[in-house]
């Protein structure tokens, strides 16, 4: 028997391991494994190039739980290690026998995982005591075996195993006795192993049979050798790219499309991508990618990995180039990796273009649930953004389909202001919105329909995009001050009967909610009062919800609306001859009282605005000031004339609460209140 110490730099390397080498314990079991195929892919390319001539046997890795030895066996029919292999391997923790291996057998075993050496020494993460027992592939080589507890110390001495290959059994310690629960080991070989390129057996087969499941007597076998994305692409129908899909994803929506990756240079790249179906305003799932290295399992939080916008997709990558590590910084900061990312960035571009080129109408009739992506992808990513904007649609509330440039062409004659700029309007609720896109369209003007989760956002990057352009909700403003053209109407009412009006509505607004009376000269055949929203406050505040950083002040304002009164609707000016007819004599007394005091007042301030403040009497102030507060008093007699018409008046109160009702803003008691009147008025 061979006693001695492993070749480390310190004695503490194995609390090191057990702590700090990997961020989560159970990727153990990963690296076993992965050492058990690599062994075995090398008897395998052995076996192909003549130098290892017996027969193969069963090749399959065996994973076997003892819960009363509290053992876990991984077992393989790989090349197995000779006496010195074992010495050198297991303690000299720098050496990887993959290294030499490839050397010899480079263009065999290109898909070898490579990380026997430190990888191994995991084990000791979930054990007190690790056994390797090994015989090699060479003819009269005998079995040996090799014993750790967890310290420096080792021992090798010889052992019984009939065929070739290496058994490891770990002895799982007291922390770690998850890893002796059946459900736990097949849970992380279906995560790490799932795909791995050879069989792994994990228990037995069982079927329900006289009331009870019963062993079958067959293994059970936890992975697929052979994944959708290993084989070549003119060798799978789409009924093959659907099956994988479900073995990847058992419920859910069918995807719409799929990429499949096969690149040989300037890196290795394989793996299938699926654009899922994402539907508005639910929460976007990122964990969807599963990101592999030589069918071993890596991780599948890719966030920082690729760009942020493919982490909406889902499927798997696969590259040796990507290093099989769990820290998810290490990848970020990886050239590799980065490469990689970019062109699996134009692998997508590329292949929704020529899905688009192909197929127009069945991209149009999938729009609705890729564009939630693509719009994702063209704010965040700019050289995607170049490629897309060649097939990414603008949907109008009439359904219809269009490329950036066809609509800027179709809107460009009708939709240019004054000021040169081209006016997209659009509307985020065909049904919410109803009134203001019939009025649009009744001038002449196309809607676009912008109802996404991120539509507020792409806006905002299409307008810094787009020359010349602006995008104006079609509820924002009057019809007539959406495209600002050069002419413009004169109002049936004087800006002094505009402001007796105002008072009159202002006292049918209820209190604690911001609403702006303002008139608008429209055309006698538009509504009487309407209800907008500025674009910009209602942007700022839409960003603010959707996390838009320093935008999140704007989210806690109140909304606000104007109340557009239009002063050439006859019901307008009728209002108005109501007001006069019951008002006349008081409003002009009050008229001329507060134009007599208005002149005084003027004149004296005129004469002051001549004098230094100091060469101006205290009297002379007085009188300005005794003129000012008999001059707000005036006003305030004027607006409690107005105020109290506008309260009693039925006329005024049902305009106000259509155009509400236009909007689907009137709700509750207002509502019953609104159909009470609306009968009284009948």
């Amino acid at each position: 028997m061979q006693t001695g110490k492993i070749g480390v730099t310190t004695e503490n390397i194995f609390p090191i391991i057990k702590k700090f080498l990997y961020s989560d314990h159970e990727i153990f079991l990963r690296e076993l494994i992965s050492n058990a195929v690599d062994a075995t892919q090398k008897i395998k390319a052995m076996a192909s190039t003549g130098d290892y001539k017996e027969e193969l046997g069963d090749l399959t890795i065996r994973v076997e739980l003892d819960k009363k030895k509290k053992t876990l066996k991984i077992s393989d029919r790989g090349v197995g290690m000779t006496r010195e292999e074992l010495d050198k391997y297991l303690n000299q923790i720098a050496f990887s026998s993959a290294n030499e291996f490839l050397d010899k057998y480079k263009d065999q075993a290109n898909n070898l995982i490579g990380h026997f050496g430190l990888g191994f020494y995991s084990s000791f993460m979930v054990s007190d005591k690790v056994e390797v027992i090994s015989r090699s592939w060479q003819d009269g080589a005998e079995a040996v075996k090799w014993t750790c507890d967890g310290s420096p110390e080792y021992t090798i001495e010889s052992a019984e195993r009939d065929l070739r290959g290496t058994d490891v059994i770990l002895h799982i310690d007291k922390e770690s006795k998850e890893f002796l629960e059946e459900n736990r080991i097949e849970e992380l070989l279906k995560k790490y192993c799932k795909f791995l390129p050879v069989e792994i057996a994990f228990g037995r087969e069982q079927e329900w049979k006289d009331g009870k499941y019963v062993d079958t007597g067959k293994d059970k076998i936890i992975n697929n050798t052979k994944p959708a994305w290993t084989q070549k692409p003119s060798e799978l129908k789409e009924e093959d790219y659907q099956k994988f899909y479900r073995e990847l994803y058992p419920i859910g929506d069918e995807p719409l499309f799929n990429i499949h990756l096969n690149v040989d240079y300037p890196f290795k790249l394989t793996g299938i991508l699926y654009f899922p179906k994402i539907k508005n305003n639910i929460e976007i799932q990122k964990n969807k990618i599963q990101l592999y290295s030589n069918q071993v399992f890596v991780t599948d939080s890719v966030e920082g990995i690729v760009p942020e916008f493919l982490t909406l997709l889902h499927g798997v990558l696969d590259s040796p180039d990507i290093p099989l590590n769990v820290s998810r910084s290490y990848l970020q900061s990886d050239v590799n990796v980065k490469k990689i990312s970019g062109h699996i960035t134009k692998k997508v571009a590329d292949r929704l273009n020529e899905i688009f080129k192909k197929n127009r109408p069945e991209f149009e009739k999938k729009w609705d649930s890729l564009k939630l992506f693509i719009n994702y992808g063209m704010i965040t990513e700019e050289k995607f953004y170049e490629k897309a904007a060649k097939f990414a649609l603008l949907k109008n509330t009439d359904d219809k389909y269009f490329t950036f440039e066809e609509y800027e062409k179709l809107i460009k004659e009708n939709q240019t202001d004054r000021h040169k700029t081209l006016i997209y309007l659009y509307a985020t609720s065909k049904t919410d919105q109803y009134p203001y896109i019939e009025k649009a369209r009744n001038k002449g003007y196309d809607v676009l329909l912008l109802d996404g989760q991120l539509d507020v956002h792409l806006i905002n990057h299409l307008e810094t995009k787009f020359r010349d352009s602006r995008f104006v909700r079609v509820d924002s403003d009057v019809v007539e001050k959406l495209i600002l053209k050069d002419e413009e109407r004169e109002s049936r009412l004087t800006d002094e009967q505009k402001d007796d009006l105002k008072s009159v509505f202002n006292v049918n607004v209820k209190s604690g909610e911001m609403y702006n009376v303002v008139f608008e000269v429209l055309d006698e055949n538009e509504s009487p009062v309407l209800i907008t929203q500025s674009e910009f406050m209602r942007r700022m505040k839409d960003m603010a919800q959707l996390g838009g950083g320093s935008m999140g002040f704007y989210g806690d304002l109140p909304d606000s609306y104007n109340l557009v009164v239009n002063p050439n609707h006859p019901l307008i000016g009728k209002i108005y001859e109501d007001l006069r007819s019951e008002n006349a004599t008081v409003l002009d007394e009050n008229a001329a009282e507060r134009k007599k005091v208005k002149e005084e007042y003027d004149f004296l301030q005129n004469e002051h605005s001549k004098k230094k403040d100091e060469e101006i009497s205290q009297p002379e102030k007085d009188d300005l000031e005794k003129l000012r507060k008999e001059l707000e008093e005036i006003e305030d007699s004027r607006k409690k004339v107005l105020e109290a018409f506008g309260s009693s008046n039925k006329v005024v109160k049902q305009l106000i609460d259509l155009a509400l009702l236009a909007n689907n803003m009137l709700r509750g008691e207002d509502l019953s209140t609104f159909v009470r009147r609306s009968v009284e008025l009948l």
